[in-house]
């Protein structure tokens, strides 16, 4: 109880004596995070004017605002009669520490903003690195989130990215599709129904357009390949399509896609 009352005096001995320099510390404050604000919304709109990336403007609006605040604050405890000298070498030591202790958050904060000013990729875009893939769904300061065919996330943090070979789609894709013919079928009549059945299917591309032609003579089929281009988000429901598609026209065409076939021959004496 001593301790208390010695404590409670102290405290009151205190804003007796600085009463006025504490409410004026406490106006400094109250001022600071009212410019603060304004800076912000100020700053905010000149950042959108010069088309920078959501993500930078928001960053770089919470770096103004809290370095206003910071300034300000220095100036009330100074005010208030706080010794500000060793209290900012303080500060300087505790920021040394904490910046070991965050080298990986560090890390991500600076490979961030090296892909939203360098942009290797933007939202939409299909890309693949370190064995993982999908679309770009969101970019922020500190990762990147894909979206696989699944509906599954992938997060990605930013310091994985830079430096590691990127393979990037873009925002439309090329499927590999192949299906193989009979040798005596008709391959004109073959490569013009694939390329009617392209031409139908409204998530298919005309520009650029698909590449649809003889890749391959294999051991009992001719092989053409069906190489069109689509979206990102209609990759493999397209595929699925397309495949329909050229078995029920083959069928009712009377194009036949023969099975797998080997001949065997047994040579021997026979009796």
């Amino acid at each position: 109880m001593d301790k208390s009352t010695e404590l409670v005096d102290k405290l009151i001995m205190y804003l007796v004596e600085h009463g006025m320099q504490v409410l004026v510390g406490i106006g400094i404050i109250i001022a600071g995070f009212l410019v603060a604000r304004w800076a912000g919304k100020m700053a905010n709109r000149w950042f959108e004017k010069q088309r920078l990336e959501p993500q930078i403007r928001q960053l770089l609006t919470q770096i103004l605002r809290i370095t206003i605040i910071a300034f300000f604050a220095i100036m009330a405890l100074g005010q208030m009669g706080v010794q500000i000298t060793p209290l900012i070498a303080g500060l300087g030591v505790a920021g040394v520490g904490i910046s070991f202790a965050m080298q990986s958050v560090l890390g991500n904060m600076v490979a961030g903003l090296n892909i939203i000013f360098t942009k290797p990729f933007t939202v939409g875009e299909y890309i693949e690195l370190l064995g993982v893939y999908g679309e770009v769904k969101n970019i922020s300061v500190f990762t990147t989130i894909l979206l696989h065919a699944d509906n599954s996330r992938v997060v990605v943090p930013n310091r994985k990215i830079i430096g590691e070979i990127l393979h990037n789609y873009g925002k439309i894709r090329q499927m590999n599709l192949a299906v193989g013919v009979a040798y005596d079928a008709d391959i004109r009549l073959a490569r013009q129904t694939i390329k009617e059945i392209l031409d139908r299917n409204p998530r298919v591309l005309k520009d650029p357009p698909a590449v649809v032609g003889v890749s391959s003579l294999g051991d009992s089929a001719v092989v053409i390949s069906v190489l069109p281009w689509v979206a990102v988000p209609d990759f493999f429901v397209a595929q699925t399509e397309v495949n329909e598609a050229i078995i029920e026209e083959f069928s009712r065409k009377k194009i036949s896609i023969p099975f797998p076939q080997q001949e065997v021959r047994i040579i021997g004496n026979n009796g």
